[in-house]
């Protein structure tokens, strides 16, 4: 018998945690966060994170089960998660991932590359140089300790080269293995014990950016002022460079007025939902459905492509 892997992905605020619920209610299954913002247990609003209902209408894993002071990498998800699939395969041959991080759900599919362990002295001083020295600090270590792959994002991912929590790794990893980063890519993944059906939710850009909005407009409502406020005096931590706290972090500093720290969240979660179209869309084994979409078609979908398998 095959087991099957579920997943649900597609931009900020579309629906995918709504569909994950009824699918996982149809198939009686459990759900696995795959939203790398929502594994810290300080960060509930601005992270979306399921409500107490739909917490208990499906088993969740990998929802606030980390602290934002823990050192938690992309590996130590795939590690996890893998363990947690063998274990819950053994009950019933259909599970469910959700959600929009792109690298977390290619970690889940193909493995991720076996990095060396990076000692708290290195991460530690690549955080303080970067702290006092900009960006700019990370990309010119970067190019100088792997040219390789500095050109390799310049012209094909410039985007990353603006990434601080990407850029830190990069220099990180050369730094601890005396390597350059690129040496570690693409080696021989692991091979997985379940057949992936991958399933898409979009809308017309329009109604995305709406939806986004009332989103950031509920958060607020709901007190994501206040718990932005208590996690300020720990806004260097990794976990916290994420949207909807940056923002109200430069409020909170004096650089913002509130207005238009929130409009900027707004902004932001925008552009990082267009980010997340584009990464999900050159994937061609996803199949994309309109938000809207009855739930009953798109169980019949997976139904179909289940009888094709097998």
């Amino acid at each position: 018998m095959h087991n099957y892997l579920l997943i649900i992905v597609g931009p900020t605020a579309i629906g995918k945690t709504a569909l994950s619920i009824k699918l996982a209610e149809h198939f009686n299954c459990d759900i696995i966060s795959c939203d790398s913002r929502q594994f810290f247990k300080e960060m509930e609003i601005g992270t979306a994170v399921p409500n107490k209902k739909e917490l208990t209408s499906a088993k969740h894993h990998f929802i606030q089960n980390k602290s934002i002071f823990e050192n938690y990498t992309v590996g130590d998800f795939e590690k996890e998660v893998v363990y947690k699939l063998e274990v819950l395969f053994k009950k019933n041959n259909i599970q469910i991932v959700v959600g929009g991080s792109g690298l977390y759900v290619n970690a889940i599919l193909q493995g991720f590359d076996d990095f060396p362990e990076i000692p708290s002295a290195i991460r530690e001083n690549v955080r303080k140089k970067y702290e006092e020295n900009g960006l700019g600090f990370l990309q010119q270590k970067l190019q100088k300790l792997d040219k390789e792959y500095y050109s390799t994002l310049l012209n094909k991912n410039p985007q990353t080269l603006q990434n601080p929590q990407r850029m830190m790794r990069f220099v990180e990893v050369c730094m601890a293995s005396g390597l350059a980063y690129s040496s570690f890519l693409n080696q021989t993944k692991n091979t997985r014990n379940f057949i992936p059906i991958i399933i898409g939710l979009e809308s017309e850009r329009e109604i995305m950016y709406n939806r986004i909005n009332l989103r950031v407009k509920i958060m607020m409502q709901e007190g994501l002022l206040a718990e932005a406020k208590k996690l300020h005096a720990n806004k260097t931590l990794n976990a916290l460079q994420t949207v909807g706290y940056k923002e109200l972090f430069d409020y909170f500093d004096g650089k913002t007025t509130l207005d238009f720290a929130v409009e900027q969240i707004k902004m932001n979660t925008r552009r990082f939902a267009k980010r997340q179209l584009t990464w999900f869309k050159k994937n061609e084994e996803i199949q994309w459905f309109d938000f809207e979409t009855e739930t009953s078609n798109i169980i019949q979908s997976i139904e179909n492509k289940k009888a094709l398998i097998s």
